[in-house]
């Protein structure tokens, strides 16, 4: 991320955005169980709001930096935050109950890696497990906030299908003016898929 994203994305304002009006909306009405994977949490602002809705929350992020500076912050927490790419998860297979990604997506480099990601989110899923999440929409808003920062948007309006593609049932994408909420279940019966 860009300095300019970076000091937004800890920001008071975003945060109350977040506990306001993101999360909410995301997970209104999704059950993620008692051990859950947060996939990107950056600078772990819904990582912290996430800490009272579940029993035991581990934190993947691939930015060096930021995965270190959560981990230190979150020292002597039950949250374990691990450095790593989520297109190839360090954990067993059926591992989680449920799995979470906000406004993350857009920041993985090419489609075929965003791909890869849903696949590796399923395949950690236990059978039935829920992953949710949100990310932005194109606008010019997002395209100028990510100067010299990665962006590949994607777009709702095929996302349901590349959940499909990747193994997910019971899909739902959903927009607002700004962002898209979604959320699949991995097959109860995990041979059918």
């Amino acid at each position: 991320m860009n300095l300019i994203h970076r000091w937004i994305c800890r920001s008071a304002r975003w945060r109350r955005k977040l506990e306001e009006q993101v999360l909410p909306w995301v997970l209104s009405d999704v059950e993620l169980g008692p051990d859950v994977l947060e996939v990107g949490p950056g600078p772990g602002l819904t990582t912290d709001l996430l800490r009272p809705r579940v029993e035991r929350l581990t934190a993947i992020e691939i930015d060096r930096r930021l995965a270190e500076s959560l981990a230190a912050r979150l020292r002597g927490s039950p949250i374990k935050v691990i450095r790593g790419d989520a297109t190839a998860l360090p954990f067993g297979s059926a591992r989680f109950s449920g799995a979470v990604s906000f406004t993350m997506l857009h920041h993985v480099p090419s489609p075929a890696l965003q791909d890869q990601l849903l696949r590796e989110v399923r395949r950690v899923l236990k059978p039935g497990g829920v992953f949710a999440g949100v990310d932005s929409l194109q606008r010019l808003s997002m395209r100028l906030f990510h100067v010299h920062d990665t962006l590949v948007p994607v777009d709702p309006r095929t996302f349901g299908a590349r959940l499909e593609a990747a193994g997910f049932e019971e899909v739902l994408v959903e927009t607002n003016a700004t962002v898209f909420r979604f959320r699949a279940r991995c097959p109860k019966n995990r041979s059918s898929s």
